[in-house]
C-alpha cells in the first residue's frame, strides 16, 4: 500500500525531495518577512472568490475571505521558516483534518492550483527560485489532501468487525 507521500508524488508529478525543496533555506527570512506571503495569499483569494466555475466558489462559501487569507498566509508563514502564527491562533495546522469537510477532489486541486500558479506569476514580491519551489510545495500538498480525503472516505466506508452489533443469541 502506497504511503500518502508517495501517492501525492505519484499524482503531482513533483518527487518528494522537490517538493520540500522548501526547507532547504528560509524562504520567510529570504523573502523579507510576512508580505510577500499576505500578497500571495490576498492574490490568490481574490481569484478564487472571483472564480467563473460555481462549485468551485461554493467550496469557500462559508468563509469570510479576510479569514481565508489570514489563515492561509499565516500557515504559509509558519510553514516556510517563519513565526508559528497560524498554530498559536488556530492549533496543529491538521491539513487532512482540516479540509475534510470539503471536497478535496482531484478536479479540485487542479482548480486551486490554477489559481495558486497565477496568483504567484503575478506576486512581484517572490523571486523567481522561490516560486517554483513554493509550486513544487503546493502541487504536492494538493495531492497529498485528495489522497488524504480518499483514504479517509475510503476508510468511513469499511465496516470494522469489532465495532459491529453482536448477533443475536
Amino acid at each position: 500500500m502506497q504511503s500518502l507521500q508517495e501517492k501525492a508524488s505519484e499524482w503531482s508529478g513533483v518527487a518528494t525531495s522537490d517538493a520540500f525543496a522548501i526547507d532547504e533555506t528560509n524562504l520567510f527570512e529570504s523573502l523579507g518577512g510576512n508580505q510577500p506571503f499576505i500578497d500571495l495569499s490576498t492574490n490568490f483569494y481574490t481569484r478564487v472568490y472571483d472564480d467563473e466555475e460555481e462549485w468551485f466558489r461554493s467550496i469557500f462559501a462559508n468563509s469570510k475571505k479576510e479569514d481565508a487569507i489570514q489563515n492561509q498566509y499565516e500557515f504559509f508563514i509558519q510553514r516556510m521558516g517563519g513565526p508559528p502564527l497560524f498554530s498559536q491562533r488556530r492549533g496543529h495546522p491538521a491539513l487532512i483534518a482540516r479540509h475534510r469537510p470539503f471536497p478535496v477532489t482531484r478536479e479540485a486541486a487542479e482548480r486551486w492550483l490554477h489559481h495558486m500558479q497565477l496568483a504567484l506569476d503575478t506576486t512581484s514580491t517572490i523571486d523567481p527560485d522561490s516560486k517554483i519551489k513554493m509550486m513544487n510545495f503546493f502541487k504536492h500538498t494538493a495531492y497529498f489532501l485528495v489522497a488524504g480525503n480518499e483514504m479517509t472516505r475510503q476508510a468511513q466506508a469499511v465496516v470494522c468487525k469489532h465495532a459491529a452489533s453482536k448477533p443475536p443469541s
